[in-house]
C-alpha cells in the first residue's frame, strides 16, 4: 500500500478537481454536497484525523445528509479516520459499491505529441459541455449542478474533444492541472466509436497538456468493472496505486 502522505495528496486533489457546491468540515471529515449529483461530489471523506465518537460522528453525519434529502455515502481510501470507520458502517449494513482503481504515470516514461483533430479548450466549452452530456446521458436536472461544479474547479484545467474526420465529436474528457499533477477525468467515448483508438489519442493529447504546463505526473480514478478502461490505462502505462470503494446507507 502507499503511504499515507501520497494517499492523502491524491485524495485532495481529487476534491480540488471535482468541487462540491457545498462543503463542510466536521472534526476530520469533509462532508460534500453537490445535489445529488456522482457519489463523489456527495460523499464523507474521512481524510484527517478524528477526535469525536466514531458512532455518534455517523450519527450526525446521517442527519445531516437525511435534512437534504441525500443518502448518506463515504468514500473509504486505505487512509480513513478512525481506522475502523469502514468496520462501523458494514456493521449498520452500508452497502459496499463502485471499487475503483487509483492509478498513476510518471510523464517521463512516455513519449508525447499533439495529435491531430482533438480540439482544446482552457475554459468551459460550450460544445465541450454540449458533448460530454450528450455522450455520458447526463440527465437535463443534473446539467446547471454539473455546469457550476466545473465552473468552481480552482486549478488549471483543459477541456478536450476529439473530432473525426465527419466533424462529430466522437470522445471528450478533462485534464486538471495542479502542481505536478495532472488528473485525468470525465474520460468518455461515443459507443458507436469506442475500439477506434479515439480514446487513446484523447488522453495522450491531455497528458501532453499536462507535460507542457509543468506536471510530470498523471493520476487518474477507474472503477474496476470498467475493463476497456483499465486495459487502455495500462496500455499508456499507468499502475494502481492504492484502490478506494464506496460505503452506501441503505
Amino acid at each position: 500500500m502507499e503511504d499515507q502522505s501520497f494517499i492523502q495528496k491524491i485524495e485532495e486533489l481529487s476534491l480540488n478537481a471535482l468541487p462540491a457546491l457545498q462543503t463542510h468540515l466536521f472534526d476530520g471529515w469533509v462532508l460534500r454536497f453537490a445535489d445529488g449529483y456522482t457519489k463523489r461530489a456527495n460523499s464523507i471523506n474521512a481524510l484527517y484525523f478524528s477526535k469525536q465518537e466514531v458512532e455518534q460522528k455517523i450519527d450526525i453525519s446521517e442527519q445531516i445528509y437525511e435534512k437534504r434529502n441525500l443518502r448518506t455515502v463515504y468514500k473509504i481510501t486505505p487512509q480513513v479516520f478512525p481506522q475502523n470507520l469502514d468496520k462501523s458502517l458494514d456493521e449498520r449494513d452500508y452497502v459496499l459499491e463502485g471499487i475503483t482503481s487509483v492509478q498513476l504515470l510518471p510523464l517521463e516514461k512516455i513519449e508525447l505529441h499533439s495529435a491531430q483533430n482533438v480540439e482544446v479548450y482552457e475554459y468551459l466549452h460550450d460544445s465541450w459541455l454540449s458533448a460530454f452530456c450528450r455522450l455520458s446521458k447526463i440527465k437535463e436536472n443534473d446539467q446547471s449542478t454539473m455546469k457550476q461544479i466545473l465552473r468552481n474547479i480552482v486549478p488549471g484545467i483543459c477541456y478536450a474533444m476529439v473530432i473525426d474526420d465527419n466533424g462529430n465529436v466522437v470522445a471528450c474528457g478533462r485534464g486538471v492541472l495542479e502542481g505536478e499533477y495532472i488528473g485525468l477525468y470525465d474520460i468518455i467515448t461515443d459507443e458507436k466509436y469506442r475500439y477506434k483508438g479515439y480514446g487513446e489519442k484523447l488522453v495522450l493529447q491531455i497528458l501532453q497538456w499536462g507535460k507542457e504546463s509543468a506536471a510530470k505526473f498523471a493520476y487518474l480514478q477507474v472503477m474496476i468493472s470498467n475493463v476497456p478502461a483499465l486495459n487502455l490505462y495500462s496500455k499508456i502505462g499507468f499502475e494502481e496505486k492504492y484502490s478506494y470503494y464506496y460505503r452506501i446507507k441503505k
